[in-house]
């Protein structure tokens, strides 16, 4: 018999003879006081957000595109990490064909050993997507996958979030919900609520310290 069955026989065994507890759990107490109009959500968000130097615009699916490439022209950026495997990553790529933009697209499409150094040195920017937002805290909820790692919201010093307007929540429970989390936990979730920032030497705040120096957000509204 292995360690591991050990150990669960012996829990097993001392829950013989007790009585589980009911389960008396009011989820009122984890939403209430979290609870927004469904107008006030973004507007919750955006402040919270702001306050923290996050920069955010409100476009529709259509204008997101010509938006990033504005931000990249502006800034003076030279390319844009993005990952072609998505359905944003394939729009970014189309209207880059179209517009001629100055900017290069860098695919995230191999294995980080063949260009580590490229990486983690010479890249500008990145754009991912986002599962949603939560209003009661000002966050960004990303979930990392094979096409968006996690190095991609952590490494360049420009972030760009694409967020829809309707895939934004109350609190992190009706997120929770939403995504039915309790079938399936993701293995690596992240709540980004702005760039990266520390206060560890000599509390003094600084940003980009231990990832992206600017967080831009682009709220993607329906219509």
């Amino acid at each position: 018999m292995s360690a591991r069955s050990n150990i669960l026989n012996k829990l097993r065994a001392g829950l013989a003879g007790t009585t589980p507890r009911p389960d008396d759990f009011d989820e009122g107490l984890v939403t209430r006081p979290w609870q927004y109009a469904p107008e006030d959500r973004i507007t919750r968000l955006r402040s919270l957000m702001e306050a923290v130097h996050t920069e955010i615009h409100q476009l529709t699916t259509e204008q997101w595109p010509a938006k990033v490439q504005e931000l990249l022209e502006r800034r003076g950026l030279k390319n844009l990490l993005y990952a072609p495997g998505t359905d944003h990553g394939q729009t970014l790529s189309e209207h880059w064909q179209q517009s001629g933009a100055a900017p290069e697209l860098l695919a995230y499409d191999r294995p980080i050993e063949e260009w580590k150094e490229e990486l983690f040195w010479q890249v500008d920017a990145s754009i991912t997507g986002t599962v949603g937002g939560i209003a009661a805290t000002g966050s960004l909820v990303v979930w990392p996958d094979r096409h968006e790692p996690r190095l991609m919201s952590l490494l360049p010093p420009l972030h760009i979030a694409l967020l829809k307007a309707s895939e934004v929540e109350d609190n992190l429970y009706g997120m929770m919900q939403k995504h039915n989390w309790s079938a399936g936990l993701p293995t690596n979730l992240l709540l980004v609520s702005g760039p990266s920032k520390t206060a560890d030497i000599e509390q003094v705040l600084a940003y980009g310290a231990h990832g992206p120096k600017e967080l831009v957000v682009l709220i993607l509204e329906d219509a």
